[in-house]
């Protein structure tokens, strides 16, 4: 069963960006494996909460990935 794992930060996407998602990568592991990988593809989105990760060194929050930080 191909399975993908999109980690966000909270509130940074909306419901039609996450449908995006699903369906694009969907699209692509049955590109990859086929059609029969289709039906059971599952693609999960996780909300991180803001300030909940980093990037060399430093907190990321949703104000300095809008550039407003």
């Amino acid at each position: 069963m191909p399975f993908a794992n999109f980690k966000v930060p909270a509130g940074t996407i909306t419901a039609e960006d996450k449908k995006k998602i699903v369906e694009r990568t969907t699209d692509l592991y049955a590109e990859i494996y086929g059609e029969r990988a289709r039906p059971t593809t599952v693609v999960l989105i996780d909300e991180v909460v803001d300030g909940g990760w980093g990037v060399a060194g430093s907190v990321l929050t949703a104000a300095v990935l809008n550039g407003d930080a």
